[in-house]
């Protein structure tokens, strides 16, 4: 399978792009990255092709976006007028690409409850709508589209989420950078799973918290 992984340089992208290369049950996956600042990555050549791509230029979205499988997107959309997620859909049809796994937030559908939710939307609320637009347009976009809804992270050497999907009250408030790789990672692994939802990933043993766990 043919990979894309956009915003490459983020902490969660540098986890997911580390284990696609050194665990053998990834070693069919031909993978690209794009980054704002190419030369950031360049370590990972000649086992990976790094390309330099700004997410706001719809020209060098569509060339990376040519001839993948999948796209993971490893940022959330806060852009004005949300052109990262119309760059990113448009060069997917233009490319006949279906598959697209796209960074969010926790609290776009009102779903957090408790202390913590009445926290995390005053602390969110800045960005908030351009975050809810992200996840309206790839639900419309006619995409097979999984949009993650991430908590608030932590660096904790842990493995440790629950997953819950577009209907489901949010559960828990923080997780690990790693729990997120993981999620990506099974999605990757199967790329059946949660299409067309959006999913919370969060540690369970952080559910009841007024505020962040680091």
């Amino acid at each position: 399978m043919k990979l894309l992984i956009l915003a490459a340089n983020g902490q969660i992208a540098r986890l997911v792009e580390n284990r696609l290369l050194t665990e053998p049950e990834f070693q069919d996956i031909n993978l690209t990255v794009g980054l704002r600042n190419a030369q950031r990555l360049a370590n990972l050549k000649p086992k990976v092709k790094v390309m330099e791509v700004d997410l706001t230029n719809a020209n060098e979205v569509n060339d990376a976006v040519n001839g993948q499988d999948m796209v993971f997107v490893a940022v959330v959309d806060h852009t004005a007028g949300n052109v990262i997620t119309k760059n990113v859909i448009s060069a997917m049809k233009n490319n006949h690409v279906s598959r697209v796994i796209f960074t969010n937030i926790l609290g776009i559908y009102n779903e957090v409850g408790g202390e913590f939710g009445r926290w995390n939307h005053e602390y969110t609320l800045p960005g908030l709508q351009t975050a809810i637009n992200s996840d309206k347009l790839l639900a419309e976009s006619g995409l097979q589209y999984t949009t993650l809804r991430l908590p608030w992270l932590n660096d904790r050497n842990e493995i440790k989420y629950t997953i819950t999907t577009h209907d489901e009250p949010y559960v828990g408030v923080s997780g690990s950078r790693q729990s997120i790789a993981d999620a990506i990672l099974k999605i990757i692994r199967d790329p059946n799973l949660y299409v067309n939802d959006s999913i919370g990933i969060a540690d369970p043993a952080t559910q009841g918290e007024d505020r962040p766990v680091y």
